[in-house]
């Protein structure tokens, strides 16, 4: 199953489409009973999503059989020196407390720019030495731009890249870093490829930030229907159609949402297809950058 389950719902109110806010404790066991049922092994989460980790931990049988991966603190400094080092072990150990496991497949740099200001090379050192040590089978970045997979690659040896590609959000493909970090042997984590639930919402509750989008959006709509294909199965497939992406991380708020993800992710479609709806803008593409206004359609 080339889906992937991330958690950060389980730990925080999330996503521009999400209305029911933080997916409760009792919820989270079913989705994890269904997961496995369903062959969803990697679970995607972050000391940074609330207290997402301590609810995996809480709600995980001891042998569960999932790869979990999860994310280093943002350090979001100038210089960083040892102590920086020993604070992000200090929090994986953490991690692996909450999460009540021994160790973890994968540890991301959750802010990659940490990695490339002086004194970031401790920070990867701290990495590497968890994986050494076996406490870690993958260690890496999660990235927003090409810039930054650059960046990493000319300095340093990582196992596994966490990035955002969509229907609307195809700069990755374009430029050729999908293909770059495959030829470099590089396992990539998709991201965002419902844009936070935006892809798939109806048009007539899509916030007003997107007007400048909208003509877009309408035409992908009218292009997805007239070939038969729902919201879900032609934003999955999209990316399925990818052959650089080994997973595709997919938020859930309930268990029937977990269902028809899987049972939309056979579609693999031709995504050169899809070319004429690719966004350059990163305000539209990065939801780190929206400015939605709380309450507004």
């Amino acid at each position: 199953m080339k889906i992937g389950l991330g958690t950060v719902q389980f730990g925080v109110d999330y996503g521009v489409s999400n209305k029911n806010g933080k997916t409760p404790a009792g919820e989270v066991e079913s989705i994890l009973a269904v997961s496995r049922e369903l062959k969803v092994r990697v679970l995607d989460t972050a000391s940074l999503y609330g207290d997402s980790e301590q609810v995996l931990g809480n709600c995980l049988p001891a042998a569960a059989g999932f790869d979990i991966v999860t994310k280093t603190p943002q350090f979001a400094k100038p210089v960083l020196d040892a102590d920086d080092a020993e604070r992000l072990q200090q929090a994986f150990y953490e991690s692996l407390t909450k999460l009540n496991c021994a160790s973890v497949y994968g540890l991301l740099m959750h802010r990659a720019d940490d990695l490339f200001v002086p004194g970031g090379e401790r920070l990867m050192a701290a990495l590497t030495d968890l994986k050494q040590q076996g406490l870690v089978a993958k260690i890496g970045v999660s990235v927003y731009n090409a810039e930054q997979i650059d960046q990493v690659l000319d300095r340093f040896a990582i196992d596994l890249v966490q990035l955002p590609i969509s229907v609307l959000d195809q700069r990755l493909l374009r430029s050729g870093h999908l293909r770059k970090l495959k030829l470099a042997g590089i396992e990539v984590h998709a991201r965002s490829v419902f844009l936070q639930g935006l892809l798939l919402m109806d048009l007539s509750e899509i916030p007003a930030y997107f007007a400048p989008v909208r003509n877009i959006l309408e035409s992908y709509h009218q292009f997805i229907r007239a070939r038969g294909f729902t919201p879900l199965q032609a934003a999955l497939g999209f990316v399925s159609g990818l052959s650089e992406i080994d997973r595709i991380i997919c938020g859930v708020n309930n268990v029937q949402q977990l269902r028809d993800i899987c049972n939309a992710a056979g579609v693999e479609l031709d995504c050169a297809a899809f070319a004429e709806f690719a966004i350059g803008e990163e305000s539209i593409v990065n939801p780190a950058l929206w400015r939605l206004e709380p309450g507004k359609p």
